[in-house]
């Protein structure tokens, strides 16, 4: 049998969709928690005698860890089993998530938060992988909206039910919610997925792990001190750590068979695209979570039960997507949707900046609604043609490598405009972020998001065609 086949343990037979649900499930959890929590942050702040824009490194701690641990996930789904790491990954989430609920300061707060990290740098990329060994790549496109829909679920309620929570019992609740999803989530995955593992153990890249690990967490965490506390000796020798370490990966990894990150994989051009592009689109997605609703709390002066019933509608639109994604992909392609849809969901994202408490509220909503419309349809295309031309044994390789990036950008995204909104702050001199402080950073992440589409113009007009079905 071939190096990267896959062998099951006791099949169960059980039908991709449900799979796909119960997979989906276990994102539904996962992106319930970051919004729920950018709800909170200013309440949190508050509670831990915080300034709100510091209250970031609870978002960015969690993203640390999702960047140091998601290199192994895949080689460790393939070592011992991806339902056992799956269920694992989940009642880690669950319990790291009682403890974000009882931590009595902020350092006990992002320790709880590392450990929800640790679980979830296994649950999305495991729970991906689960995805792609049960549908073929023919159902790719519509398996991936189906995937899609109860993640994107979340967002929609976790806004509300965050700003409800907040306003009316205490910012503790938003993690305690997590606990009776997490084990409906362990019971379902033992009952209905499949033990999928490698038939001979290959050897684990620790070193590569260790070194991947320390480069991505130095360079990472460095830009979030920076972001909040200026430059300074600590943060430079985290970077220059982090360089060092990323360099040193770089020559491990050209004498290493299998590394725990492999960028070889690069050399597929439609996986390289949508790692490029991706990147830049998410580090303004990434921002959205945490400038928009200390904007609407701080800016407009409204509550966190106010802020969520506005917050969420950008993942109603998303939502709406879910059901046209694959007609949009069939009748335009994905390099027509990557480009003109990318320039015109990063535009909408841009017009942000110019939110004012004077706003008509409908006019609101309907930016904030296309805004996840298109969003959501632009990162549908990406992750779906990271996969178009990547091989069934490679899989677990491309869904670690792409997913850890995934995650270092949304993690840029926080740091970056915390540091674009703590740069406005210091340029105009206010103590306190305002509205033109907000504005600044929105610009300033969009401005970065703008270079997406551009690159994805050198994508082939026939890319991905097998997926969406495009021309035929």
């Amino acid at each position: 049998m071939a190096a990267g086949a896959v062998k099951q343990a006791h099949p169960k037979q059980t039908k991709p969709r449900t799979v796909l649900l119960i997979v989906a499930s276990a994102m539904f959890m996962e992106q319930l928690d970051g919004t729920v929590l950018a709800t909170a942050l200013p309440a949190m702040g508050r509670s831990f005698d915080a300034d709100a824009l510091h209250m970031s490194i609870a978002l960015t701690s969690y993203l640390l860890t999702l960047a140091m641990f998601i290199p192994a996930s895949g080689r460790i789904a393939d070592r011992y089993g991806s339902r056992s790491v799956f269920r694992a990954a989940i009642a880690l989430f669950t319990l790291g998530s009682v403890a974000c609920a009882l931590a009595p300061t902020l350092w006990a707060l992002v320790l709880a938060r590392m450990v929800q990290g640790a679980g979830g740098a296994m649950m999305s990329p495991v729970g991906r992988l689960v995805m792609l060994r049960v549908v073929s790549k023919a159902e790719l496109v519509r398996s991936m909206a189906w995937l899609m829909i109860p993640a994107t679920i979340g967002p929609i309620v976790g806004p509300p039910v965050g700003g409800f929570l907040v306003t009316y019992l205490s910012w503790h609740w938003i993690f305690y919610i997590n606990v009776p999803i997490g084990i409906l989530g362990v019971v379902l995955v033992t009952l209905f997925i499949d033990e999928m593992k490698e038939p001979e153990r290959q050897k684990f890249d620790l070193l590569g792990l260790v070194l991947a690990g320390s480069a991505l967490s130095c360079l990472m965490f460095g830009i979030e001190v920076a972001s909040r506390a200026g430059v300074s000796a600590g943060v430079l020798t985290l970077v220059g750590a982090g360089l060092v370490s990323g360099v040193l990966y770089g020559l491990h990894a050209r004498h290493t068979e299998r590394p725990i990150l492999d960028f070889r994989l690069l050399q597929v051009t439609t996986f390289r695209m949508s790692w490029m592009c991706g990147s830049l689109s998410r580090v303004a997605v990434g921002a959205m979570p945490f400038l928009l609703p200390m904007m609407f709390q701080i800016g407009f002066g409204l509550t966190a039960a106010q802020s969520g019933l506005i917050t969420f509608v950008s993942s109603v639109g998303s939502l709406l997507m879910r059901t046209c994604a694959p007609w949009f992909l069939r009748r335009l392609g994905f390099r027509t949707v990557l480009t003109w849809v990318g320039l015109l969901a990063t535009s909408i994202l841009a017009l942000s900046a110019a939110f004012r408490p004077w706003w008509p509220l409908w006019l609101i909503y309907f930016v904030l609604l296309a805004n996840g419309f298109f969003q959501s349809l632009q990162f549908m295309a990406y992750n779906t043609i990271a996969y178009a031309d990547v091989s069934r044994e490679d899989m677990s390789a491309a869904t670690s490598f792409y997913t850890t990036f995934q995650q270092m950008a949304l993690t840029l995204g926080i740091a970056v405009s915390a540091a674009a909104l703590a740069a406005s702050m210091a340029a105009t001199g206010h103590a306190e972020p305002r509205l033109a402080d907000f504005s600044a950073a929105f610009l300033f992440v969009s401005a970065v998001s703008f270079l997406a589409p551009l690159l994805a113009t050198r994508l082939d007009k026939q890319a991905g065609a097998e997926l969406s079905g495009h021309g035929r």
